[in-house]
């Protein structure tokens, strides 16, 4: 499954990106988050209780940090593990440009995840994903008290 958007935060790219390394705003805007925490400085271990409709499995994980230009942009890797739904993979580029009204941030996502949660359904699991990917970016500007935009 593939994800993505771009969005203007009314912000400078400096502000956007000490926010998306933040662990306090993380915790505060990623839906169903219940723990999160820097163990290295390219690695955090979280836990998230997710909504795939009916459906309310926590997976606990690591993110990591690579290709890291501060900043710029970085890839983020991460994999959770779903209770009896399997484990869940994604990998994701995140980009920073200055625009004219502050910063474009730029999302690129690839996600698999094992057949207990497959069976959830691909279109029902894709349509909740962007939509928290929506609402994740939306949140770090309430966090920031800026103005985030998506772009078509």
């Amino acid at each position: 499954m593939d994800f993505g958007g771009r969005y203007l935060f009314d912000a400078k790219r400096a502000d956007v990106w000490a926010a998306l390394n933040d662990a306090r705003v993380l915790g505060a805007v990623i839906p169903g988050c219940e723990t999160i925490a820097w163990t290295s400085p390219t690695t955090l271990d979280l836990t998230v209780k997710v909504s795939f409709g009916i459906v309310h499995p926590r997976f606990s994980g690591e993110l990591s940090l690579s290709d890291v230009h501060p900043a710029e942009r970085y890839t983020l890797s991460g994999r959770g593990k779903g209770g009896m739904l399997g484990l869940a993979h994604a990998t994701a580029d995140i980009a920073l440009e200055d625009d004219l009204s502050g910063t474009r941030l730029t999302f690129t996502a690839a996600g698999k995840a094992d057949h207990g949660i497959m069976r959830l359904g691909k279109a029902l699991i894709g349509n909740s994903a962007q939509r928290i990917i929506d609402g994740f970016f939306e949140a770090i500007g309430r966090e920031m008290q800026v103005q985030v935009t998506a772009l078509s």
